[in-house]
């Protein structure tokens, strides 16, 4: 018995060990950084930021992949079906959580098919117009759509993603008509500057030198607290419509099945990567918040998420196929 008891132990030990060899092992090629979304947005900028530091600490080539589509299920799909061995990751956000709701059918699923590794940072948005429409405010805003139904658009990164959720929640709450006008990414912008779509929820990644130099008009912050990048600027439920709170959120998934060991050296590199002084002086500029929460926390939040905007979905009465 004692010799058996002995045995055991020893395979424990060989298991540890092997677990701490393995770490220490990882990376042992260069990393596959799968992005949702096309190079230039938020998406793109975080997962470089990320990557570049990686690099740095790893020795090991950290790659952008970006395959942007369908609101993130391409990417998210080659990822799931990527080998689970820590060498691919991919950074999702808001509309990962959306997506189970907002199509009928997925090729692969936001939680089942994914493990877990950190949420990096929250984001907030900003309700920007194009300064051709004539309101300097939120209450402004919702009068002129409750007197001209559906005369209004507002343009998106595409069906689900974050910009296209944030202005249907705005819809829900402020009981407004307004029309969506889906762009590729960024391009969303770049509408928005050409006079093509009223008005945008948006990061300071993107909109924030237009409102700086006047091209775009910002009316509030999403948040439901004010943004100490523009501090000046009132919540939207300042501003009018009370309840509404929606700040964007990015993090890192790895394939289910990925080794808990590599899971571990990804979730503690962004970790010590969001607490580098100048990661957070850029982040702050960009209106980013540094979470690094761990792999238990983003796993809930997830499904938390998932349970939020299925509601609003439901309400809506959104599908996109």
């Amino acid at each position: 018995m004692r010799r058996n008891s002995l045995c055991r132990f020893a395979a424990v030990l060989a298991v540890f060990f092997v677990g701490i060899a393995a770490a220490q092992d990882f990376p042992q090629k260069s990393i596959r950084f799968v992005v949702p979304f096309p190079p230039g947005g938020a998406t793109d900028g975080l997962a470089r930021i990320l990557g570049e530091k990686m690099t740095e600490a790893w020795k090991q080539q950290v790659v952008i992949d970006n395959r942007g589509g369908a609101g993130g299920n391409i990417a998210a799909e080659i990822a799931a079906k990527a080998p689970a061995d820590g060498h691919t990751i991919i950074i999702v956000g808001l509309s990962h959580a959306a997506n189970l709701s907002l199509y009928s059918r997925l090729n692969y699923h936001p939680v089942k098919d994914f493990t877990p590794v950190s949420q990096v940072v929250s984001i907030h948005t900003f309700l920007v117009v194009h300064p051709s429409v004539p309101v300097k405010s939120v209450k402004e805003l919702v009068a002129l759509a409750k007197a001209r139904p559906g005369a209004l658009n507002y343009a998106s990164g595409g069906n689900g993603s974050s910009p296209h959720m944030a202005m249907e929640l705005f819809k829900s709450l402020a009981k407004v008509n307004l029309v969506h006008v889906p762009y590729k990414g960024t391009q969303s912008v770049i509408g928005m500057l050409r006079g093509e779509t009223a008005l945008l929820f948006e990061n300071l990644i993107s909109v924030g030198a237009h409102i700086k130099s006047g091209k775009l008009r910002v009316l509030a912050v999403g948040a439901a607290k004010r943004s100490s990048a523009l501090p000046e600027v009132p919540t939207v439920a300042e501003a009018g419509v009370p309840g509404y709170d929606m700040v964007l959120w990015f993090g890192v998934l790895a394939p289910a099945g990925t080794p808990g060991a590599a899971v571990s050296k990804i979730h503690r590199e962004i970790v010590n990567i969001l607490k580098s002084p100048d990661v957070n002086t850029r982040l702050a500029a960009q209106g980013a918040d540094p979470v690094g929460s761990s792999p238990e926390q983003f796993d809930a939040f997830i499904k938390s998420e998932i349970a939020k905007w299925a509601k609003v979905v439901k309400e809506a009465g959104l599908k996109i196929d």
